[in-house]
C-alpha cells in the first residue's frame, strides 16, 4: 500500500523543548551562515568575530548594540501581542514611519521651543499616530474581512511615499542644500545621551523601552485582557463560546502594534537621527518580527533576542568593512527565521505514517 506522512499536533510539547527553540535555531542559523560563507571563499572565523565579537569590543559599538537594540525590542513587544492572539501585523516599518512624522511636526513648528514638554508630547503623538494607522487595517478586517497582513503592508509603501512627498516638499529644510531632509530638531526635542559629554550616541530611550517592556510583560502575564487575546489565538471557538470579542481582540492587537512602533519612530528621530529624512529604519520593522518569534512571544525573550538581532546589526556593519557581502545580515535574519519555524514546528506537531488512507 502507499505509504504518506501527515503532519499532527502532539498532545502535550514539552516545555522543554520549547524552552531549546531559540537555542536550537541560533545554533543552525550560526552553522549555515559559516557553510554559506565558507562557500563565498570567506573565512568562517572572520564572519564570527565580526558578527559577535566586535559588537563588544569597544564602548562605541556597545553603545550601537543598545541604539538598535531599543527599536527592536519595542516593535516587537508591540507585534507579539499580536501575535499571541493570531492577528498578524506586518506593517510596523508604516506605523514607525508615521509615528516619526507626526511626532516630527512638533519641533519643527516650533523649532526654537525649549520647553521640557516637547519630548513627552513627541512621544505621545507618535504613538497615538502609529495607532491611527495601524487602525486603517483594524477597521478593514473587523468591517470587511480583509488580510491584515495585506493591508499593513501595503501601509508601509503609502508610509512611505507620504513621508519623501513632505521631506521634498512642505517639511523640507529651506537651509537644506536641497537635500530631501527637515530642519534639525531643537535639543528640547532630543533624547539626552546616556552617557554624558560623550561621543556615544546611546540615550535616555532604553530606559522608556524597558518600561515599556515591563508594561507588556504585566499586560500578557498578568491581565484578565492579556488572557483573553491568548484564548482568543489558541482556541477561537472557545474564546467566542466564553463570550470574548474577536473584533475586540484584532482591535487591541494591531493598535497596541501601532502604538509601540510609533514611539519607536520618534525614538529615532529624538535619538540617532534628530530630524526627518528618507531613511529612518534599517528594517526594524520587519526585524522585529524575527524578534517577536525568537523570544517565543515572551516579553523576557524578546528583550534577548532584540539585543541579539542588535548584535548582528552592528557586526554586519564590521562585516562589510571586512569584505563580506552586505546582504549577510539580512542572509542571516532569514536563517534565524526558517529554523525558528522549524524548530516550533517540530516542538508543536509530529509525523505519523498513514498506509492507504487509514493510519
Amino acid at each position: 500500500m502507499n505509504l504518506r506522512l501527515e503532519i499532527v499536533p502532539r498532545t502535550a510539547p514539552s516545555t522543554q523543548a520549547l524552552m531549546m527553540v531559540p537555542a536550537i535555531t541560533i545554533a543552525l542559523s550560526v552553522l549555515c551562515a559559516i557553510v554559506l560563507f565558507t562557500a563565498l571563499n570567506h573565512s568562517p572565523s572572520l564572519v564570527l568575530y565580526s558578527f559577535f565579537v566586535e559588537p563588544f569590543l569597544d564602548s562605541y559599538n556597545l553603545s550601537e548594540v543598545l541604539i538598535k537594540a531599543g527599536p527592536l525590542i519595542l516593535i516587537a513587544q508591540g507585534l507579539a501581542i499580536g501575535f499571541r492572539a493570531k492577528v498578524w501585523n506586518i506593517g510596523a516599518e508604516g506605523q514607525l514611519t508615521i509615528g516619526a512624522i507626526f511626532a516630527a511636526l512638533i519641533p519643527i513648528t516650533w523649532p526654537q521651543s525649549q520647553s521640557a514638554l516637547m519630548l513627552p508630547v513627541m512621544i505621545l503623538v507618535g504613538g497615538l499616530a502609529g495607532a491611527a494607522w495601524a487602525s486603517i487595517a483594524a477597521l478593514l478586517r473587523t468591517r470587511f474581512n480583509a488580510s491584515e497582513i495585506i493591508v499593513t503592508l501595503m501601509l508601509n509603501q503609502i508610509a512611505f511615499q507620504i513621508l519623501l512627498y513632505l521631506i521634498n516638499g512642505p517639511l523640507k529644510d529651506p537651509r537644506g542644500f536641497s537635500f530631501p531632509q527637515s530642519v534639525p530638531f531643537p535639543e528640547a526635542a532630543m533624547f539626552p545621551p546616556l552617557v554624558e559629554d560623550s561621543l556615544l550616541r546611546a540615550n535616555m530611550s532604553i530606559w522608556l523601552v524597558l518600561l515599556i517592556s515591563v508594561l507588556a510583560w504585566v499586560f500578557v502575564a498578568r491581565s484578565f485582557a492579556g488572557f483573553r487575546l491568548l484564548v482568543g489565538g489558541l482556541a477561537p471557538n472557545a474564546a467566542r463560546y466564553a463570550g470574548f470579542s474577536a473584533n475586540r481582540a484584532i482591535w487591541i492587537s494591531l493598535l497596541a502594534g501601532g502604538v509601540a512602533a510609533g514611539i519607536a519612530g520618534v525614538g529615532e528621530i529624538s535619538g540617532p537621527i534628530g530630524k526627518l529624512q528618507p531613511i529612518l529604519s534599517p528594517g526594524y520593522g520587519f526585524a522585529a518580527i524575527i524578534v517577536a518569534f525568537l523570544g517565543g512571544l515572551n516579553p523576557i525573550g524578546i528583550v534577548l533576542a532584540g539585543f541579539f538581532m542588535a548584535v548582528i546589526f552592528v557586526g554586519a556593519d564590521g562585516a562589510v568593512l571586512a569584505g563580506i557581502p552586505a546582504s549577510a545580515p539580512v542572509v542571516f535574519q532569514g536563517f534565524i527565521l526558517i529554523f525558528y519555524l522549524a524548530s516550533y514546528t517540530l516542538v508543536n506537531f509530529k509525523f505519523r505514517r498513514v498506509r492507504g488512507g487509514t493510519v
